[in-house]
């Protein structure tokens, strides 16, 4: 899965200079190159069939057997919800978490899957990030279903295709939503008591607004302080990971925001070894579903540079939400 440079999605400052290039990832192939073309149909009609019959694997979370499509496929896209969940509603935007299989209509060769990975996969159903198909099938789903489509090549790779995909295959997919993410997300961990007076609060709600800073009129430390607010129980964070966060950074001086994906409404993925040194350390060895509070020293953030609204020499404090890794 090709991604686009993060550069174009990052607040100033959070990068190091590292952060220049693309990154692709292993296997993942839904979202690796998009059409270069958007659809000429900016509303493309979905029906709901044909669609080959699912022959194993037929409970949410299980790998699925798909066979092979008979006759021709639909030119448009076809949906259908197999199992109904009861979660969160996505919309277009969103970020999810989804275990799915995409195998070739008229062959039944099966191209990509995560289930064998044991990685579902974390990406935005935004244009451009990936296909039409799953992009506009999706939308209007809830978390907890069990989906298959047939994704015609205008809604998927084009008449260039992808890899081992011809311009002229239908991919079929199942795939199973695990999770949804979006700007009002929010960490839900076990709270964590905040017991020393020198070192700030981080509210605990878990609402999806920006929790409160309290930065305490006390010296600020020498050494990069990072602790849970809220434990959570997912993965632990790898130093390689990339994470999708919710984030507000405060200066210890004066507690002036100076960054927040909660005022953008947007969530913010970032690969951990291209930013700061103090969220490559403090971040590594927490856990997913966690609400971190970090004190980042000057050493471990920029030093005796300023960068946009952050003074030179100056200690930062964060709240991050970590709400997935990708």
């Amino acid at each position: 899965m090709r991604r686009r440079s993060l550069l174009l999605a990052v607040p100033a400052g959070l990068l190091t200079l590292a952060g220049c290039g693309e990154e692709s990832s292993d296997k993942d192939k839904v979202g690796a190159s998009v059409s270069p073309e958007a659809s000429p149909d900016a509303s493309p009609k979905v029906v709901d069939g044909p669609l080959p019959a699912i022959t194993g694997g037929t409970k949410f979370g299980e790998k699925p057997v798909v066979a092979k499509g008979s006759g021709k496929p639909s030119t448009d896209l076809a949906v259908k919800t197999v199992i109904a969940g009861s979660g969160a509603t996505i919309a277009e935007g969103d970020w999810l978490r989804a275990h799915y299989l995409g195998q070739i209509w008229n062959t039944a060769e099966v191209f990509d899957n995560s289930y064998d990975r044991k990685k579902p996969l974390v990406i935005q159903l935004a244009q451009g990030k990936i296909i039409d198909g799953w992009r506009i099938g999706l939308a209007g789903k809830k978390v907890g279903s069990r989906v298959e489509m047939a994704v015609p090549p205008s809604l998927g790779y084009g008449e260039q295709g992808q890899g081992g995909i011809k311009g002229t295959d239908t991919m079929v997919f199942v795939i199973d939503v695990q999770e949804t993410f979006n700007g009002k997300s929010s960490a839900k961990g076990k709270e964590v008591p905040q017991d020393d007076v020198a070192l700030p609060k981080v509210g605990t709600n878990t609402d999806g607004k920006a929790p409160e800073i309290t930065v305490p009129k006390a010296a600020a430390p020498k050494k990069l302080v990072s602790q849970y607010v809220l434990e959570g129980d997912g993965e632990v964070v790898q130093a390689t990971d990339t994470l999708l966060l919710q984030y507000k950074g405060v200066l210890w001086d004066g507690g002036k925001e100076f960054d927040s994906s909660y005022s953008r409404g947007q969530l913010a993925d970032f690969p951990l070894q291209q930013l700061i040194k103090g969220w490559q350390e403090g971040l590594a060895g927490k856990k997913v579903g966690s609400r971190v509070m970090l004190v980042v020293p000057p050493d471990k953030g920029y030093g005796d540079q300023a960068s946009g609204e952050i003074p030179a020499n100056s200690t930062l404090v964060f709240t991050l939400d970590i709400l997935a890794k990708m």
